[in-house]
C-alpha cells in the first residue's frame, strides 16, 4: 500500500493525499496555523479512518450473519492530549444500526469482533487512546 501527499503550495497549509485507489482527498490545517478550511484535518481522517474500517467490518459481519441490515451509522468522539505530539488518548465510537429484527447481541458480536480482531484502524489507534464502543438498534420493520 502506498499513498502520496503533496503540499498545495506557498499560502496554503493545504495537501492532496493519493492513494493507491486511484482517489484523491484533500486535507488543510486550521487557521490557527495558515489553513483555508479546504479540506479534512489530517487528525480528524485518522477518525474517519477508524469509522470506516470498524462499519465495513461491522455490516461485513451482520450481512455474513444473515442479518437484514438496512443502515450503518457511527458518531466518534475522541480526546487529545493538550501537549505535542497531541495523541488520541480517548475515543468512543456509538454505532446506530438499523434493519429488519435484528438481533442486538449479533450487532454486540460484530462491533466486539470489529474492534478485537478485524480492524486495523481500532487495533492501532488502541496502542495510545483508550477506545470504547456502544451501540444502539433501531427496528425497522
Amino acid at each position: 500500500m502506498q499513498a502520496r501527499v503533496q503540499w498545495m503550495g506557498p499560502g496554503q497549509m493545504s495537501f492532496v493525499a493519493n492513494a493507491d485507489s486511484g482517489h484523491a482527498v484533500v486535507m488543510d490545517g486550521s487557521a490557527e496555523i495558515g489553513g483555508h478550511n479546504l479540506g479534512a484535518r489530517p487528525m480528524e481522517m485518522l477518525l474517519m479512518g477508524l469509522g470506516g474500517c470498524a462499519s465495513i467490518d461491522v455490516v461485513m459481519i451482520l450481512q455474513k450473519s444473515r442479518q437484514a441490515i438496512q443502515q450503518c451509522v457511527v458518531e466518534i468522539q475522541a480526546e487529545r492530549t493538550d501537549t505535542d505530539p497531541k495523541v488520541f488518548t480517548k475515543i468512543h465510537l456509538h454505532f446506530m444500526v438499523s434493519g429488519k429484527a435484528l438481533d442486538p447481541k449479533r450487532v454486540a458480536h460484530a462491533i466486539s469482533l470489529s474492534a478485537e480482531k478485524y480492524c486495523s484502524a481500532s487495533v492501532m489507534l488502541g496502542k495510545t487512546a483508550e477506545i470504547t464502543h456502544d451501540f444502539t438498534v433501531v427496528d425497522e420493520s
